[in-house]
């Protein structure tokens, strides 16, 4: 399963990076994008939009003024999901989702990978 993490950061206090780290442990692919180039537990932080393929989640890190940059990207991307994290919720973006048939869920990254339930 292959997961797009959207504004990862190098910054190990940050939940991105923790989040990061909690996923590769946990045997997920992992891509990231973030607004500087960098690394995040091993994983390349990559800046601009590449076309990752077959990303099953997204996972977002970013306020939702932010995350109208990344609309059409993640719609392109066709993911199975979006994971809202905690303070990135957006119920614009939501009914986009819906509408293109993509689920999503306000949740915490972490949590959901510590409880088994991502």
């Amino acid at each position: 399963m292959k997961t797009l993490v959207i504004g990862a950061s190098t910054n190990k206090e940050r939940y991105s990076y923790k989040a990061i780290h909690s996923l590769v442990d946990k045997s997920h692919q992992v891509v990231a994008i973030g607004a500087k180039k960098g690394m995040a537990f091993d994983i390349p932080i990559e800046t601009e939009k590449l076309d990752f393929h077959a990303v099953d989640t997204v996972t977002l890190y970013l306020n939702p003024k932010a995350q109208q940059d990344y609309y059409d990207y993640i719609l392109s991307l066709k993911p199975r999901r979006v994971i809202f994290n905690p303070g990135t919720e957006n119920p614009d973006f939501y009914k986009i989702l819906k509408a293109n048939n993509i689920k999503y869920e306000v949740a915490c990254t972490l949590v959901l990978l510590a409880t088994n339930q991502y």
